[in-house]
């Protein structure tokens, strides 16, 4: 694995990009820290039997689409273990068509055809509203919560923020904010509010962090 970037720190931690191997662990990770966001409750409709499972495809499969298309997928590690880990759509506009293609085939088999029509509209929607041309989209960030409130969160930001420092023709990092705690986490790692943006029942707040000029 890569370094992505140094940590100042007495504890033995580093930020890397993740290896194929890891995926599993990463995924575990995201299904601990979603499962109870409010957009992907609607989106997957916890009330109608079957919520974990489609919850757990859905971000299967995305990693999936992400190691594909070699988006940035960063993890955060306290010795050996892994305690966060981040995913980020690059600004390269080759992502597009070819990754959703094949991503949909795989989740309307998974997750139902209603669960992947909203998960196209949330992206559209949240992506639509980003006033930026050429952007990182921050799509999954998590600490495990066994080691949430010690500081690791700003390690993992930090770590965001290399990766948007890598790639010179981005002019920043968009992210979704679905409460009110995450929406205080950003702004203390410099995201600006931009606007509130609807996905079905559920609103939340885009924000973005500029890149340095």
């Amino acid at each position: 694995m890569t370094d992505v970037v140094s940590v100042e720190s007495n504890l033995d931690i580093r930020a890397t990009y993740l290896s194929a191997e890891e995926l599993k662990l990463a995924a575990s990770l995201l299904f601990q820290a979603y499962h109870d966001d409010p957009v992907f409750l609607e989106i997957f409709n916890s009330k109608k039997e079957g919520y974990e499972q489609r919850l757990r495809a859905s971000i299967r499969e995305e990693l999936s689409a992400f190691w594909q298309a070699k988006q940035p997928m960063v993890g955060l590690f306290l010795g050996d273990s892994m305690v966060g880990v981040a995913c980020l759509n690059s600004p390269d506009d080759s992502v597009g068509s070819n990754r959703f293609w094949h991503w949909r085939l795989k989740m309307l088999l998974t997750a139902g055809y209603f669960s992947t029509k909203q998960m196209i509209e949330k992206e559209q929607n949240v992506i639509a509203a980003v006033p930026l041309k050429k952007f990182h989209m921050l799509s999954f960030i998590a600490i495990h919560p066994l080691h949430q409130h010690h500081g690791f969160g700003q390690y993992l930001m930090a770590a965001v923020d290399t990766v948007l420092k890598e790639h010179s023709d981005s002019e920043g990092v968009a992210v979704y904010a679905t409460s009110g705690k995450f929406k205080a986490f950003f702004e203390d790692s410099n995201y600006e509010f931009i606007k509130e943006v609807s996905v079905g029942k559920v609103s939340g707040a885009l924000m973005v962090h500029y890149r340095d000029k």
